[in-house]
Formats: structure tokens, C-alpha cells, sequence
């Protein structure tokens, strides 16, 4: 397994970019650590699929550098750089066995046939072929034939990391927890370096120890599922992580607070020097729906709204509601009963978070700067 660094990488499929508008990928330095389990996270169109290609070597970098235990693999083949890449729609042979599609990468390498029985039996059991592995993978379901796709980079002893490329995709939801379990017990078991691309957030949550999101072609926060849905470092982080997303509101600072309109949110001392130390830049407020507290008694720092929509989702609520003209989705437990009448919010001052030109200036209510 490798360690796989991105130094200086950026990448444009213009013959002379000359704007950043021209670049997929804009410049950026990141590591993934030998062994670790990471997911590559983003809406479709931002850079995903492209970063991916560029560590595996079908697509050669317009600027930097791609190292493998530190050395540089630009120049090196996808073939030679030991990648295992599992793709959307299942690679395979479906003329083979599935033995013999899982036997194909040892037996290219010339590995003795005992040797390949060994390994291959041990790759079966793990991913629960081997009651098929004498069948034709012409047959099977989509989900087998992503198992032997996985398991073909599995076999192999020299593989440097394993690359999913949206591996679920055509699995039937049903089966994708299975699936999504099987490839974390893998990486627990053979401590493998795992890159995980896609574009769900549960998908990403669960098999990761950590998850890099992708935003326009760069990389806005790497961090655990926990620290970027509780301190996202960007406002795309907020709104992309979560369900709903985090509540993104425009603000003013004043002598008073953050003012929002006609509404006013009370903070303290240091939250409004950090604020007013943004200068000119356009500032946003930021709380969860799970963070906001909606009761039908008022206290001296709630605000009144008005009611628009509840959605009871049996586990939980999701309630829309107006302050002023901003309309603020509030996630309330199953227990908790939404007003009837009156209504009011509070914005529990240690969970709100600020933006400067959409990036976090503020993570806590001590003032500390990110």
C-alpha cells in the first residue's frame, strides 16, 4: 500500500487555460496516508471522477505532481503504478468463471497456479463467492459482478491503493448497506490505502475515516463526517452536509448583532470584532436545523416566526419557518411538538457559525479563527 500525495496538482482539458474558469482541477497539495479509508465527495461536475483518473494515470496532470511513497507518477503508466480501480459499471469478462475473472490479474502476472488457488479462495470467502465461483459471470446480478470486480484488485499482493469510482451506483438500495459494510470490513482487514468517490453523503459517512469534499473543482474541507457537519469551513460544506443543510443567512454587522433585514441576532463581544475584522467582505450566518430551537414561549433572545410547512418523517420533523422574509428549516425530534399558535427561535449562540466570502471565520463561540 502507498502513500499517495498531490503536490501543486491542477488540471485543464484546455490546450492554453488561461483563466480559472479553464481549470477542472485548481491547484492543490493533499495526502492521503498509507492504509487509510477516504472518500472523495461532491455534487456531479466537480472534479471528481477527473482527480481520480489523474491518481491512476489515465489522465496526465496539466500542472504538478502525483507521488506514490514519494516518488513522482506522472510519467509512469496506469499499468505500472499498481492501481486497482473499481469503476461504476462492473469491469469483468463475462465469458469467464467468476474463478477465472478473479484468477485474470494473478495469472497475467505469472504468480504460480497454487498460489493463485490460495489467494482467490481467501478473496472469495471475504466477499461470499465462493458458492459461484464456478459459474459464468455472464449470469449474476449487478452486486455479484461488483464483488468481482472488487475482488480483482483484492487478489493482487502489489496494489498501491484501491480507487472506487461510484462502485454503488447500479446496486440495488437494498444491497448497498451490504456492500458499503463489506468493503469496511476489507479495509479493516487488509489495511489497504482506499480512495471512495461519489456524490452521496451517507455513502461517504460510512465507509470513510475521513472525507475530502470537492466544490468547483477544489478540495474546500478534508476532515471526519463529524468535524465537517458540525464546523464546516466552508458554506458549500454546510449546505452539502446534512438533512437538510445547514441554515445560510446574509448578515450586517452592528453595534447590536448580526442583523438580518428587519432581525436582528444578538452576539457577544468577540464574535462582532471577528466579524467587523472581515472588512469588506459579504458575511453569512450559519446554524444547523438541528441547532435551532423552536418553542411557543418567548425569552429575551428569541424571535418571533411564522409557520409555513411541517414534514413529519416519522424518526424526526423537518419544520419550515419565516423570520422576517428568511425562510429557516428546523429539525426537531420525534417527541418535541412543533407550536401551534405562537412561535419563536433562538440561535443557541455556541452553534453559530460565520462566513467571509463563503469561507469560516469564526468555528466557536471563543472567537477562534479557522
Amino acid at each position: 500500500m502507498a502513500e499517495i500525495q498531490l503536490k501543486d496538482l491542477a488540471h485543464s482539458y484546455a490546450a492554453d487555460p488561461e483563466h480559472t474558469t479553464d481549470y477542472a482541477i485548481h491547484q492543490m497539495n493533499h495526502v492521503w496516508e498509507q492504509g487509510g479509508a477516504y472518500a472523495l465527495l461532491g455534487p456531479s461536475g466537480c472534479g471528481k471522477s477527473t482527480l481520480l483518473n489523474i491518481i491512476s494515470g489515465l489522465v496526465k496532470p496539466s500542472h504538478g505532481s502525483v507521488l506514490f511513497d514519494g516518488v513522482v507518477m506522472n510519467d509512469i503508466s496506469p499499468q505500472d503504478r499498481n492501481i486497482a480501480q473499481v469503476f461504476q459499471f462492473p469491469v469483468i469478462y463475462d465469458s469467464m468463471t467468476v474463478y477465472d475473472n478473479l484468477a485474470f490479474p494473478l495469472r497475467n502476472m505469472k504468480v504460480i497456479e497454487s498460489e493463485v488457488d490460495e489467494k482467490v479462495r481467501a478473496v472469495a470467502d471475504i466477499l461470499e463467492l465462493n458458492s459461484i465461483l464456478q459459474q459464468k459471470a455472464n449470469n449474476l446480478s449487478a452486486d455479484q459482478k461488483q464483488k468481482i470486480s472488487m475482488g480483482r484488485g483484492l487478489v493482487r499482493d502489489d496494489v498501491s491503493a484501491i480507487l472506487f469510482d461510484e462502485p454503488l451506483t447500479v446496486i440495488d438500495p437494498n444491497l448497498k448497506w451490504k456492500l458499503r459494510r463489506k468493503l469496511k470490513q476489507i479495509h479493516e482487514r487488509y489495511n489497504l490505502t482506499m480512495v471512495y468517490v461519489t456524490h452521496d453523503q451517507l455513502e461517504a459517512s460510512t465507509f470513510a475515516d475521513k472525507i475530502a469534499l470537492m466544490y468547483e473543482g477544489k478540495i474546500v474541507q478534508f476532515g471526519t463526517p463529524r468535524e465537517l457537519f458540525e464546523n464546516p469551513n466552508h458554506t458549500f460544506v454546510g449546505y452539502f452536509i446534512g438533512s437538510p443543510g445547514m441554515n445560510l443567512l446574509e448578515i450586517e454587522v452592528t453595534a447590536e448583532g448580526a442583523k438580518m433585514g428587519e432581525i436582528t441576532v444578538c452576539l457577544n463581544d468577540q464574535q462582532r470584532r471577528l466579524l467587523k475584522s472581515a472588512g469588506n467582505a459579504s458575511l453569512k450566518l450559519g446554524i444547523r436545523p438541528e441547532f435551532v430551537q423552536l418553542s411557543s414561549q418567548s425569552n429575551d433572545e428569541s424571535m418571533p416566526c411564522t409557520l409555513v410547512h411541517t414534514e413529519d418523517l416519522g424518526t424526526y420533523k423537518i419544520v419550515t419557518v419565516m423570520l422576517g422574509e428568511h425562510s429557516i428549516k428546523v429539525r426537531l425530534d420525534e417527541e418535541q411538538q412543533v407550536p401551534e399558535q405562537n412561535a419563536y427561535l433562538n440561535f443557541p449562540s455556541q452553534w453559530l457559525k460565520f462566513y467571509a466570502d463563503d469561507y469560516l471565520i469564526v468555528t466557536d463561540e471563543t472567537g477562534d479563527k479557522s
